[in-house]
């Protein structure tokens, strides 16, 4: 919490420095757009304001706005910072008029071409951000996969799975969003339905009812999930009995062996690591997976991705995880991927074990933003080799 706030404040105060301090113009001027960036560069103040960090109960419209200020403010700051250090590396490391240019960039006051120039980055920063909540906000695609899984029994094989993950229900994503989602997984007509965590963000008495929806869902062999982080912070017990209440079963370290054309399949799910800071039981792949069936495929639910290596180990043929979603933005992926293992979006091998990391549903309506990582219900058909 401390170094959100802290990298907010960072972009607030050098946003302040570099833009309007150096502003040859009136102090009420100044006055109105320091209070303009602040707004936008300390959203998280207005979230504790109006409920909580996990979701302000406002409307959704002006969530969307919300971010779309927080994103452009965000934008603008890496924007100025690259600016910045073009132009100190020029000064450095030229002579003439080029430096002389650099410098004036770093001059006390600009001239009227340099508040231009301020005009023309906020809005370069305020574009890609438009189009980041526009995706971000969305209902997702569905993104259908052919995978051929080693060890596959023949008997599996054609067996359709809907992945969905990080659904994030909120005033973002509302019950009209959710109700979507769910007729289009039912329209895959999958065989199992598999959800990774992050159901619902915000107070538990409205999310419950926001995710009646999924009550509606069907499939064959039923509709399987595992916990998230964000299952603890709105109440792990609630969830837990919401979910069941709604048709779904949670499996918490722990699996079920579903018979599927005379073959057995063990599907696995376990809990969070968020779980310690709760005094509840942490993630446990050996616990999950004791007394499965010897020759059972394996199919593991794990809301992070980080741990695959690891479960691999143990047997598992087949991971499916979230958390991640997608890394956001194209880019900032890569820093996703150093806190999640290396993995980010997509297909993983660790031996003969795969996994696949949907990029998600929904995402946290803090930063509802997608440049180039789609929400997504991934339909994954389980296909053996030949």
């Amino acid at each position: 919490m401390i170094i959100f706030l802290l990298m907010h404040l960072i972009i607030f105060i050098y946003l302040f420095a570099r833009l309007i301090v150096p502003l040859n113009v009136s102090k009420k001027i100044k006055f109105v757009l320091t209070l303009l960036i602040f707004a936008a560069s300390q959203h998280y103040l207005l979230r504790f304001a109006f409920d909580s960090l996990s979701t302000p109960e406002l409307p959704r419209l002006f969530i969307m706005f919300e971010g779309w200020c927080f994103a452009t403010v965000v934008f603008l700051f890496l924007l100025v910072l690259g600016r910045d250090l073009f132009l100190l590396f020029r000064f450095v490391f030229t002579s003439g008029r080029r430096k002389r240019e650099s410098r004036r960039y770093f001059a006390k006051k600009h001239s009227a071409d340099r508040r231009k120039v301020m005009l023309a980055l906020t809005a370069v920063a305020a574009a890609p951000a438009a189009f980041g909540v526009s995706q971000g906000s969305r209902v997702p695609a569905v993104r259908q996969w052919d995978e051929k899984l080693p060890g596959l029994p023949k008997e599996l094989d054609g067996l359709v799975l809907a992945h969905i993950t990080d659904l994030h229900v909120s005033p973002l994503f509302g019950p009209d969003w959710l109700e979507a989602l769910v007729q289009k997984v039912n329209a895959m007509q999958p065989d199992l339905i598999l959800f990774t965590g992050d159901m619902a963000d915000g107070q538990p008495e409205l999310r419950g009812m926001d995710v009646s929806a999924l009550a509606s869902l069907r499939a064959p062999y039923g509709v399987y999930g595992c916990v998230g982080n964000h299952e603890y912070y709105g109440g792990y017990r609630f969830w837990m009995n919401r979910l069941q209440e709604l048709g779904m079963t949670m499996l918490e370290n722990s699996h079920k062996v579903i018979e599927i054309n005379g073959r057995e399949l063990a599907l696995a799910g376990v809990t969070d690591p968020v779980a310690l800071e709760f005094g509840l039981p942490v993630p446990d792949v050996k616990a999950a997976l004791a007394d499965a069936p010897e020759g059972a495929f394996k199919i593991l639910l794990e809301h992070r991705p980080s741990s695959f290596e690891h479960n691999a180990e143990f047997g598992v043929n087949l991971q499916l995880s979230g958390h991640t979603h997608g890394g956001h933005i194209i880019g900032m992926n890569q820093l996703v991927a150093r806190f999640n293992g290396g993995h980010v979006y997509g297909w993983y091998s660790a031996g003969p074990s795969r996994m696949y990391v949907s990029s998600g549903a929904g995402l946290w309506n803090g930063f509802p933003v997608r440049i180039g990582a789609s929400s997504e219900i991934a339909r994954i058909t389980l296909r053996a080799w030949e």
